[in-house]
């Protein structure tokens, strides 16, 4: 078996087998900032999976989330109606959040790519991969140089994650109101509702 297979059942139970390196990474990562650009990536067979190189461009950041139920602005005034909730339902996973803070941070980048690396009962670290998309190495490179022409891949959901959530890792029966998109397939139900003549 090659490194990364090693690695891969390692990352399967990763509290169990790394242990105390698992405690004093979270000791550690609590006290650092939200968004940190580190240098490698903590689980490489993951990264390079996903795409990664070791290779100038590329740029490895990670990003801390808060776990917890997602809220509404405060209320500047005026009426607060019986149905207005202070909770905000998204069609969002902690992961596709923690990309879209990771691309505001870094503007001139594009998201690639993420993955899981810890938790503990407050917060969830991922790590992404951003590629900056006018470094020459990255133009020149035919593998991914497809990457220079896109633009906001975290906000529109086109990462992996992005894809996940928004139920495209389904075809078929079962999934016609998820393509193009949940927002095309209700317009699409709702003109076809105002094209119905009464007799």
């Amino acid at each position: 078996m090659g490194v990364y297979k090693y690695i891969r059942d390692y990352w399967k139970q990763p509290k169990e087998n790394l242990g105390e390196l698992w405690k004093q990474r979270l000791i550690l990562w609590r006290r650092e900032p939200t968004t940190i650009r580190i240098e490698y990536p903590t689980r490489l067979d993951r990264a390079r999976s996903l795409g990664y190189r070791a290779k100038p461009g590329f740029v490895i950041v990670r990003q801390r989330v808060a776990m917890g139920s997602h809220k509404r602005q405060k209320f500047a005034g005026g009426r607060r109606p019986r149905h207005n909730r202070r909770r905000l339902v998204l069609d969002k996973s902690y992961q596709q959040i923690a990309e879209e803070r990771a691309h505001d941070k870094y503007p001139n980048c594009e998201v690639l790519n993420s993955y899981y690396v810890a938790e503990d009962g407050l917060y969830k670290w991922y790590e992404i991969l951003l590629v900056d998309k006018a470094h020459p190495q990255i133009i020149a490179d035919p593998k991914i140089n497809w990457i220079c022409t896109e633009k906001g891949r975290a906000e529109r959901g086109l990462t992996s994650t992005g894809k996940k959530t928004r139920g495209l890792r389904h075809k078929g029966k079962g999934a016609e109101h998820l393509r193009p998109s949940k927002h095309a397939a209700y317009l699409r139900k709702a003109n076809k509702q105002k094209k119905v003549i009464p007799f």
